[in-house]
């Protein structure tokens, strides 16, 4: 529909399901713009306390008569098409957009970076954002996830610039033009969206080939699935990064441990090449160092002050529950909302820095088509783990494929050669792990907020033990 930001103001938006991270950005970022934001979602939340402490009307259930005090209903692909409310809004004749038509909106209003990839693509973001924000340029972002610097998810900012994570997963970042895109990876993800990696290939090339004339996209040239996209772009100017030599900004490992590390970039020009210097990194990892370097690559562009970068740097704090690590006397504790083989891979190595005495990864599968497509990629993912925990996977609301479920998957797991445990619910996962406690394990835990609640209590036992040995 044809709706623009400047006739949303004095209008009553109504968000679907508000209490999801992405949505409730969007609510953060319209209300600056006189706009009555209002939503609903199936249970109460922290961010639902948050969102109506900033002035937003959240009801709890979905029910028709929720419209009567709205002008514009707002969706998601979460939100089947079923939804009472979203049903009624239709049958109303309602103006009805969905989440990323509404983020175009805020996007083609600002001059905006969008930040994708299968993987990294709120660390990005989040790293973009502190950076512009320790430079004193008050930025705006969107980002999916809750980011310590920055205290919340999203916030308008005063400044030019609005740094928005953009969903890759259902396609609809088609309908997003920002002034500047990067990607970070591409593997086939969300299959129940993406019926091969060709598929996602012609999706991002569409997106970037979508950009406004004179635009400009940033490539992660070390990787595959962005050169197959890199090489169907035509007349966008590219800016790229990577390890390679022959990138625009090529960053080098200088350090890596399981609590930091330090790497030095240099960049690429009609000159020769000039050292940047070195950064340090107060988050773990190989992937963190090549998610600064797409950050330092933007904000090189857009003119940032290389030691502001430096200072960011050093201070970034992550995102919540992106390797968020528990300490317990010698023991560690790892939340990760990954569930990607490539990312997981990238997780247990990062952990495996440390030396623990036994490294044991706790996994919950999500979506049939997901590990039916993942199996031979999740063995070798988890390979390195000296023990597998496989608890009951998420279905996602997916048609059952036969024969494909999670027991399946832990078959396959075990022909691949793996020590794999099934603790069907996940209550008892905490007497499984304890039971083979080591006297130093690092327990890495894959999954979603149910499964975390069992890393916290898993945590807690740990510290109840001290520092006894275990067996």
């Amino acid at each position: 529909m044809g709706l623009t930001l400047r006739e949303l103001a004095g209008k009553r938006v109504h968000l679907l399901g508000i209490g999801g991270i992405g949505v409730s950005a969007l609510a953060r970022l319209l209300l600056p713009h006189g706009v009555a934001v209002s939503g609903c979602d199936v249970r109460e939340s922290v961010l639902i306390d948050a969102l109506r402490a900033e002035g937003v009307t959240v009801d709890i259930g979905h029910d028709p008569s929720h419209l009567d005090r709205c002008d514009v209903v707002v969706y998601s692909t979460a939100v089947p098409k079923n939804n009472p409310e979203l049903a009624a809004a239709i049958e109303r004749g309602m103006p009805v957009l969905h989440r990323s038509e509404l983020l175009a909106l805020l996007v083609g209003a600002r001059d905006a970076v969008g930040i994708t990839g299968t993987n990294g693509k709120g660390t990005v973001s989040a790293m973009l954002t502190w950076i512009l924000e320790s430079a004193g340029m008050s930025p705006g972002f969107y980002i999916g996830a809750l980011c310590p610097n920055l205290g919340t998810n999203a916030r308008p900012g005063t400044g030019r610039h609005l740094v928005a994570e953009l969903d890759e997963s259902d396609g609809s970042l088609v309908n997003i033009h920002p002034r500047r895109a990067l990607l970070n990876n591409l593997e086939l993800d969300h299959l129940n969206y993406y019926s091969s990696l060709e598929h996602a290939v012609e999706t991002l090339t569409r997106f970037f080939n979508g950009l406004p004339e004179g635009s400009t996209g940033f490539f992660n040239v070390d990787d595959p699935g962005v050169r197959k996209v890199m090489e169907r772009l035509e007349g966008l100017s590219m800016v790229t990064f990577g390890r390679n030599s022959e990138a625009d900004y090529v960053y080098r490992e200088l350090l890596l441990t399981d609590t930091h590390s330090r790497f030095a970039v240099s960049k690429n020009g009609p000159g020769g090449r000039a050292e940047l210097g070195e950064f340090d990194l107060n988050v773990p990892g190989a992937y963190n160092i090549e998610n600064a370097a797409g950050a330092i690559a933007v904000a090189c562009e857009a003119g940032v002050p290389v030691e502001a970068m430096r200072r960011a740097l050093a201070s970034f704090q992550g995102l919540v529950n992106r390797y968020t690590v528990l300490e317990a006397g010698p023991h560690r504790v790892i939340k990760d909302y990954m569930s990607h083989p490539m990312g997981m891979r990238k997780v247990l190595a990062t952990a495996a820095l440390g030396n623990p005495q036994r490294l044991v990864a706790v996994f919950k599968p999500y979506r049939y088509t997901m590990i039916r497509y993942h199996a031979t990629n999740y063995a070798e993912a988890l390979s390195s783990a000296d023990e597998v925990v496989v608890t009951r996977m998420w279905e996602a609301d997916e048609e059952p494929i036969p024969g494909v479920d999670t027991l399946w998957l832990v078959d396959e797991l075990r022909k691949a050669g793996l020590d794999v445990s099934y603790v069907e619910e996940m209550a008892p996962i905490v007497d499984h792990v304890l039971a083979r406690a080591s006297q130093r394990d690092c327990v890495v835990f894959f999954g979603g907020n149910d499964l975390f609640e069992i890393a916290q209590r898993l945590h807690e036992k740990y510290e109840e033990m001290g520092d006894v040995e275990g067996e």
